[in-house]
């Protein structure tokens, strides 16, 4: 939940400089790669859904009783089965967002009841944090909310994931306020060292990002890549390195931010005033192909691997207003449409992905994998739930086996 703040015009614009003054030379270079497409082939577009899912909050900012967020959540269940129903991708997997919940606002029934929606194919949950709101936060005081809410996640709901072999529940992020390793000045954070500690508990992916035009926003958009600098230090993640195809160990947490690029459509007096597309699902933006169309503008990949492109967008699932555009009419609507201008042209397919789907396929294209991405949903990290069936499989199997040999 964002902070109500009402910075100037100047101080939004010296914040922005950073990225502004690298948008065009961003531009130039990917108009000038092109050309690596497969001529002929179409565009594989992985989309995620990053909902900051706050039930505790209504739209003023102000929590809600108990029974509030019960009748909020049950809803949104409700709607979350409607539309994957509906609406599903080329590879039949149904539309659904990513639930990033605080964990400062834990409720073990309403975690439960999303642990349900995960379990039917309509949502998985990741991790969300305010911290540092009233007062700049302690490394130590971190690392307890973030262990505790990744083991109640992972013991109490099988929510998250592990990679093979690995025991320690592995969770995507997105931090609260949008201030990641302290970038907003020390508001909201006030832990230099966030983004080592995420590492350390066990974050894969950070999907904090864009943030524009605040003070978080970095230089670094539209790419998928890696910190460029000592996790130590406030703001890592402001450069680094893209991650490519032969990459063999990435340093994680991987920074995978959605789309960050101009909306030239508005016109004052005749003369065209761009405005920022920075994937936000919100009711005062249009869904329509022009809108998509700059997502896949974004060109958000790893390099080397550019038929696969990454469309991140995000919503705060709260916004009742909003809720047509992330989930309801609205939104079944932009998806079959595009689903079917897709595949009448031939210009790209759409697949629907979970934050840690989008981490393996990611995982995948720079192992050099290729094809179809939808083969990739479990390449590396695995739902706890999905495990917990594996096993019960077989020893379900084992036990057919020892009974036929008596």
């Amino acid at each position: 939940m964002k902070e109500k703040l009402h910075p100037t015009l100047i101080n939004k614009l010296a914040w922005s400089l950073p990225w502004l003054t690298r948008y065009p030379f961003w531009r130039a270079r990917e108009a000038a790669t092109r050309g690596q497409l497969a001529s002929g082939q179409p565009q594989h577009l992985i989309v995620v859904v990053a909902n900051h899912y706050e039930p505790g909050w209504n739209e003023q900012g102000t929590t809600v009783d108990w029974n509030t967020q019960l009748m909020k959540v049950e809803r949104w269940c409700e709607q979350a089965h409607s539309i994957g129903e509906a609406v599903r991708d080329t590879d039949g997997t149904p539309f659904r967002h990513t639930n990033f919940y605080p964990a400062e606002q834990y409720h073990p029934r309403l975690l439960q009841r999303l642990a349900e929606l995960q379990a039917a194919g309509f949502g998985e949950v990741e991790v969300h944090l305010h911290h540092g709101v009233e007062a700049p936060d302690t490394e130590e005081n971190l690392r307890r909310a973030l262990v505790d809410f990744r083991d109640a996640l992972a013991e109490e709901h099988r929510c998250l994931s592990r990679f093979d072999g690995d025991e320690l529940p592995r969770y995507a992020f997105v931090h609260g306020n949008l201030a990641l390793a302290n970038s907003d000045g020390g508001r909201f954070c006030g832990v230099d060292t966030e983004m080592r500690v995420l590492a350390e508990t066990g974050c894969y992916a950070d999907m904090t990002l864009p943030s524009a035009p605040g003070q978080t926003q970095v230089a670094r958009i539209n790419a998928i890549y890696q910190c460029g600098h000592d996790l130590n230090e406030a703001r890592p993640h402001r450069s680094g390195p893209s991650l490519r195809v032969g990459d063999e160990s990435p340093q994680l947490p991987l920074i995978m931010p959605g789309p960050l690029v101009f909306n030239w459509t508005r016109r004052v007096r005749g003369l065209p005033v761009p405005r920022v597309d920075d994937g936000a699902l919100t009711a005062n933006q249009p869904l329509d192909q022009a809108r998509l169309d700059r997502w896949r503008s974004a060109r958000v990949h790893v390099e080397g691997q550019p038929q696969w492109l990454f469309i991140k967008l995000y919503c705060h699932g709260f916004y009742q207003f909003d809720q047509p555009s992330m989930i309801g009419e609205r939104m079944r609507r932009f998806w079959s449409e595009a689903i079917e201008h897709g595949e009448r042209t031939g210009a790209y397919r759409i697949h629907f992905a979970s934050a840690r789907e989008a981490f393996n396929i990611a995982l995948a294209a720079s192992d050099g994998r290729t094809g179809e991405p939808g083969l990739y949903r479990d390449y590396r990290l695995r739902q706890i739930m999905q495990r917990d069936l594996a096993t019960a499989d077989t020893e379900h199997t084992e036990r057919e086996k020892l009974m036929t040999m008596i």
